[in-house]
């Protein structure tokens, strides 16, 4: 295999090893109490207003 195949696979290789790392890293975020409260309380609000929606 010519060395542009060889650096193709090695770069593709790279790209995979580095999305992986980040997704692990971008899973351990910490959401602060306060954020976490206001999507609790947005959440109800919505599946209160599905609710009424179907209702109808």
């Amino acid at each position: 295999m010519p060395l542009i195949g060889w650096l193709f696979i090695v770069a593709a290789f790279a790209l995979i090893v580095g999305s992986l790392l980040f997704l692990r890293d971008s899973a351990n975020m910490k959401i602060p109490k306060d954020k976490l409260e206001k999507i609790r309380k947005r959440k109800a609000e919505l599946e209160e207003e599905d609710k009424e929606k179907e209702d109808w």
